[in-house]
């Protein structure tokens, strides 16, 4: 926050208590006239003794579709004019009739997160923001400037100077401005969270996940209190982020459903509920419906191409993971989040692994194609069966059990979709590469099968020894009978090393001019 903070009220300082609150006569609606002008001038003098010309937008707002106050609702939010015509998000407008609302209107496409204004505009938004039902956001320049206006017409206006120009004239305006250590709302951003960018990574994994069909349509928020719909398919993930508004928040949800009628059948007894749906003509809208407008729902959306309906309760709607689009220069500045979903939070324990990290976790479960699943901390990472050991495993359970505590090194790590690639036998010693000091040595072994170019013989004593190929062109005269090979599994068949080939896990033996040993 910037050093100087000042709260600046209409209210005289003898008519409240210890709190603020306004405790003689206080008027219900904002005065349009005087005391509206009053508040611009205040803070006009203010920016201008701050040396600030171009305020910038956080965090903004537009009211929900319940309408509070004395005052009858503002015309577009009080944005009207202030920003350049172009298709901005859904914002809510009037209730459908039967239903609750949740149809959208179109916001101006300047109004974001991080868009710098005018002096001129950056006033006009104030005097939305005195009103009942106008937009919010707040006006800042760094730890500069501040301007926030609270609830009862009370502005909190900071700056890095004392102002005392500004305060002069606050006062001459009929104005009471009193010195505070913080503005009430300042943005704590301290808090812990989980914020994953929207970036790159983020939408080539999400094409991969609309082309595997786990997730097909997204929700943008760049605005609280509104929102917008895109439907995802393969070949359109990248025409969907391009409209993207700066520093959205984003949730993506599994595809719509086509069965309408299926779904609208099985809506809850009770409760609210906000229906996701797509017209005949492409595009994507919701609505909010209760069990009293259910019908008008069902009439509704008698012609919908595809629908879905997604609970309202925090507990109950999540989406399968979320993001939040990052700066062009791919520095995520948003202050904002969503809440984390549990990919949210693998995400935040994914990004602080890397390949040749050792970990530790614990064997969760063994699936039948023989991958192990391991807990690393909340995730399961796996192992592939080639993995857990440099040796042939024809069961993973003769290698780990399930509860076991082990340590294996990362080789991948992916983030969406999720995946986490360990290795037990990364973390000891290739015994093969013993084999490569023994190259011209030979020995008996018993052959293990037969092949129809050879056979295979293993050369340690060991159950699990290594076994190398003797091609049939290796094999002396005497074990064959024509071109067929005359040995059997079991027996004992003199040869020699020839090649340890470590990369392709292959041995080369001879049985041709070898002495057998004693």
């Amino acid at each position: 926050m910037p050093a100087y903070v000042y709260r600046v009220t209409e209210y005289d300082p003898d008519h409240r208590d210890e709190h603020g609150r306004c405790t003689g006569p206080e008027d219900t609606v904002s005065d349009r006239g005087p005391v509206e002008a009053a508040y611009l001038l205040a803070v006009a003098a203010f920016a201008e003794e701050s040396g600030i010309d171009r305020p910038v937008m956080r965090e903004p707002q537009v009211p929900s579709l319940a309408h509070f106050g004395a005052e009858p609702p503002v015309d577009g939010f009080g944005l009207t004019g202030l920003f350049p015509p172009g298709r901005g998000g859904g914002a809510p407008e009037a209730s459908p009739e039967g239903l609750l609302g949740g149809s959208t209107t179109l916001l101006p496409a300047g109004f974001h997160d991080g868009a710098e204004v005018s002096l001129q505009v950056g006033l006009e938004l104030v005097r939305s923001m005195l009103r009942d039902n106008g937009a919010w956001c707040r006006l800042e320049v760094e730890d500069r400037f501040t301007v926030h206006v609270g609830r009862d017409r009370y502005l909190y206006v900071g700056s890095d100077r004392p102002c005392e120009r500004a305060l002069a004239l606050t006062r001459r305006l009929g104005l009471f401005p009193e010195r505070l250590d913080s503005s009430p709302y300042a943005l704590e951003t301290d808090v812990e969270g989980v914020r994953r960018p929207a970036d790159d990574a983020f939408w080539s994994g999400l094409r991969r996940m609309v082309s595997a069909y786990r997730a097909g349509v997204l929700e943008e928020r760049y605005v609280e209190g509104a929102s917008r719909w895109h439907r995802l398919t393969r070949d359109g993930v990248d025409a969907v982020r391009a409209r993207i508004a700066p520093r959205a928040r984003i949730a993506v949800w599994p595809d719509l459903s086509d069965a309408v009628e299926t779904v609208l059948g099985v809506l809850p007894a009770e409760g609210t509920v906000e229906c996701v749906w797509q017209d005949a003509d492409g595009h994507v809208r919701s609505v909010f419906a209760d069990e009293d407008s259910f019908p008008a729902l069902t009439a509704r959306l008698s012609g919908a191409a595809a629908v879905a309906v997604l609970p309202l309760t925090a507990d109950e709607r999540v989406p399968l993971f979320t993001g939040v689009m990052p700066d062009a220069d791919g520095v995520l500045r948003a202050r904002w989040g969503n809440e984390p979903t549990p990919s949210d939070r693998h995400w935040a324990l994914l990004r602080t692994l890397r390949p040749g990290q050792t970990v530790t976790g614990t064997v969760t479960h063994i699936a039948s194609f023989g991958v192990t699943f391991v807990d690393i901390g909340g995730f399961e990472a796996m192992i592939n069966i080639p993995e857990l050991s440099w040796r042939h495993v024809e069961q993973p359970s003769d290698v780990v059990s399930v509860g076991e505590v082990i340590e294996a090194e990362i080789l991948g790590v992916e983030f969406l979709p999720e995946r986490v690639s360990l290795s037990l036998k990364a973390l000891r010693d290739d015994p093969m590469r013993l084999l490569t000091g023994q190259i011209g040595r030979t020995l008996v072994g018993p052959v293990t099968k037969v092949l129809p170019f050879g056979v295979v013989v293993r050369v340690e004593e060991a159950e699990d020894g290594f076994e190398g190929l003797v091609h049939i062109s290796e094999l002396a005269d005497e074990h064959l009978a024509g071109p067929d090979i005359t040995l059997r599994a079991g027996d004992a068949l003199p040869v020699r090393i020839v090649d340890v080939d470590l990369p392709r896990r292959r041995i080369v033996l001879t049985n041709r001019r070898v002495v057998a040993r004693e």
